[in-house]
């Protein structure tokens, strides 16, 4: 088990980006299960207070990245400028993304009244929003979704961990 968590260890901090369960599991030649129990060892092991490095799991895949706690000695360190969070306006395109997703444009836009091209182009640059293909409609519109760089700057493991929302009364039931 000891040589299995290194060999994990390993490979997720060579990556440097998500590693997909399937990936490890094959790459490792054990089984699914017994890869599990090796991840949450390493977990409880870098997880805890003062750990400057943690383990988080995005959907099936995993990834070591620097614990919050120390963003900003890292910044410092590695000179990182902090990137100017989110306007109002973004945050709730964001939303409507995160909670329909696929999405397009024009549905963004009917949600939230305005014209949303601007800060989707916004949120895609700042890798949070990504295309997803394209509707088989004419004019094949584009369909947005969240990425992993989302999950990550929310602390989830997946969109099922999103807040659960309250049932909006639909036209017909206001009368």
């Amino acid at each position: 088990m000891e040589n299995l968590q290194g060999a994990v260890e390993a490979i997720l901090f060579a990556s440097g980006e998500p590693v997909p369960l399937s990936r490890l599991s094959e790459a490792l030649q054990v089984e699914k299960g017994e890869l599990e129990k090796a991840l949450e060892a390493i977990s409880e092991r870098y997880n805890r207070p003062g750990s400057g490095i943690s383990l988080v799991r995005l959907e099936q895949s995993y990834q070591f990245c620097s614990s919050p706690q120390f963003s900003q000695e890292v910044r410092n360190a590695l000179e990182l400028h902090r990137n100017a969070p989110l306007s109002q306006a973004a945050l709730e395109v964001l939303a409507v993304v995160a909670y329909h997703q696929p999405v397009t444009k024009a549905f963004v836009d009917q949600v939230r009244g305005v014209d949303c091209g601007g800060v989707l182009s916004t949120l895609m640059a700042k890798n949070l929003v990504e295309e997803r293909g394209r509707m088989e409609l004419p004019g094949r519109p584009l369909l947005y979704g969240t990425t992993d760089q989302f999950l990550r700057c929310m602390h989830l493991s997946s969109l099922e961990e999103l807040p659960q929302t309250e049932t909006l009364p639909s036209q017909s039931e206001e009368g």
